[in-house]
């Protein structure tokens, strides 16, 4: 039988999204800097444990996964197969946001402050063999203490394979990571058990923010009348970015699902928690150790699910790429600057490289957006200040869209290798 409504997860995860919000507009930041800090440990308190987890869970994941498999050609077969994926949807994705941006033309309405500077340092963002120089593993304890996940990945791919050419000498190692793995399973059962609260403390944290430094009777009437007043004023922008999502994912991952014959219900039921846990927290490594799970109880191998997913992470951010675009032609719009077509296909093409870089760098998007500013002569530090106003309301739709396309990349590349369902794992009831 089904556990009842009240003990499903998502239920639980729905009145933390709800009481974060309730909560933060009744408590600002500055009238309550207690409550403030509560809110910011429950959501960085939470975070902080999924980030320690996620290195031993994807590391051994990995390494059991291609070990299994034994194969060193079906394995560069799906890094083909998985590349070719990411690199036709997230242009897809770039496409949608150049057309929306040119559409709704949501930086007509924004004024630029040019003496604005972001707060803090950007980072100089990736080139293309940046990011191929940066795959390769040079520390791993370092890869680790950073959360790097690209050339973890790369250097588990590599040892998975050089532990299938060991023969019984590596069957003791094989051992040892399939107990890691399954350790880390119950491990992880245990953080996530804890989403309701951090998805509470994130809302909350977020909420009390924004509802700081307004004058008037306590709770809403206190916050909210600024809140309102940011999104009116950014409503063409924030609304545009949402109706692009929605677009890429009603003619993109919907006709996807169609053709290799997922269902869609189905799908958006099983990846519902890690795309809400997304949401509430602005975080996609809060949701990936989730996701691994869901998309596996789904159907696709766990072998499959532990490379598509944490590479798909580097190369796979649609909803980010999709972000990219919009937001360097709404700061061109602001400035007055108009851009011929040829600009703008060049600009979406520098993204469709540089986009791939979006996760290795500080500031990710921003940093990304700024680089490509600077380098069609706009006003990138401006832009960029410009955007942090409701860079957080964005954040949350393009990471939670950023966690589906990578729960359906994993599903597609599983049925194109002819093995979803083969080792389907169900949730006990």
């Amino acid at each position: 039988m089904n556990r009842a409504w009240y003990r499903s997860s998502t239920f639980w995860i729905f009145v933390g999204l709800f009481a974060g919000v309730i909560f933060g507009g009744f408590l600002p930041q500055d009238a309550h800097p207690t409550s403030y800090k509560l809110f910011y440990f429950c959501s960085k308190g939470f975070i902080g444990l999924i980030k320690g987890l996620i290195v031993p869970l994807l590391f051994s994941t990995i390494v059991v996964g291609i070990a299994q498999t034994g194969d060193a050609k079906a394995v560069g077969r799906m890094g083909v197969k998985s590349l070719f994926y990411f690199e036709l949807v997230t242009t897809i994705a770039l496409f949608i946001g150049l057309g929306v941006a040119n559409t709704i033309r949501p930086g007509a309405l924004l004024t630029l402050d040019l003496t604005a500077h972001p707060s803090g340092t950007l980072a100089k963002p990736q080139d293309g063999w940046d990011i191929a120089l940066h795959a390769l593993p040079t520390n791993l304890v370092k890869h680790a203490a950073e959360g790097d996940i690209l050339p973890l990945v790369v250097f588990a791919t590599i040892f998975g394979i050089a532990l299938t050419r060991v023969g019984e000498h590596g069957k003791p190692v094989l051992h040892f990571f399939e107990a890691v793995a399954q350790t880390m399973f119950k491990y992880t059962g245990f953080v996530m058990k804890l989403t309701p609260i951090g998805v509470f403390g994130a809302m909350a944290y977020n909420v009390s923010h924004m509802a700081a430094g307004q004058q008037g009777a306590a709770g809403f009437v206190r916050g909210w009348p600024a809140v309102a007043s940011l999104l009116v004023q950014y409503a063409r922008l924030v609304g545009s970015l949402y109706l692009a999502l929605l677009l890429l994912i009603g003619l993109v991952f919907i006709p996807i699902m169609l053709a290799t014959r997922t269902p869609v219900f189905a799908f958006l039921r099983a990846i519902r928690e890690p795309m809400i846990t997304a949401f509430s927290t602005a975080s996609s490594e809060s949701a990936l150790p989730k996701l691994l799970e869901s998309v596996v109880k789904f159907g696709v191998p766990r072998r499959i699910a532990g490379f598509v997913i944490p590479t798909g992470y580097s190369f796979n951010l649609d909803g980010s790429t999709l972000y990219l675009v919009l937001a360097t032609l709404t700061i061109a719009q602001a400035a007055k600057v108009e851009l011929t077509l040829a600009q703008q296909i060049a600009m979406m093409l520098t993204l469709m490289l540089t986009s791939k870089g979006v996760a290795g760098v500080p500031r990710a998007t921003l940093v990304i957006i700024a680089a490509t500013c600077d380098g069609f002569h706009l006003p990138g530090e401006a832009g960029v200040a410009m955007l942090l106003a409701v860079d957080e309301v964005m954040d949350m739709a393009r990471t939670s869209v950023n966690v589906m396309g990578n729960g359906l990349a994993s599903v597609v590349v599983a049925k194109w290798e002819g093995a979803f369902g083969t080792e389907r794992e169900v949730e006990s009831a």
